[in-house]
């Protein structure tokens, strides 16, 4: 399998991810502070960064950054504040 295969299959894998995601949270299935919301468009962001970065596209890549580090925050606050 050549590398470019193997970033486009991050890409496509990440982008997937995000769609799924926010799939969850429309239908109501998780909630957007969740473990399982956060913790999907963590492993998205970071899937996009990767790829992102192949193509140069530094917006792109900045944006997702900022995405995983939102979802990390997310966890964090919500890790130290639980009872």
């Amino acid at each position: 399998m050549s590398l470019k295969l193997l970033i486009d299959i991050l890409g496509w894998t990440g982008s997937v991810l995000y769609l799924l995601a926010y799939a969850l949270v429309s239908l109501r299935k998780t909630e957007g502070d969740s473990l399982i919301y956060q913790g999907i468009n963590i492993i998205a962001g970071i899937l996009l960064v990767v790829y992102t970065l192949s193509l140069g596209a530094f917006a792109t890549t900045g944006l997702n950054a900022v995405w995983v580090a939102i979802g990390v925050f997310t966890l964090g606050r919500k890790w130290l504040t639980r009872n």
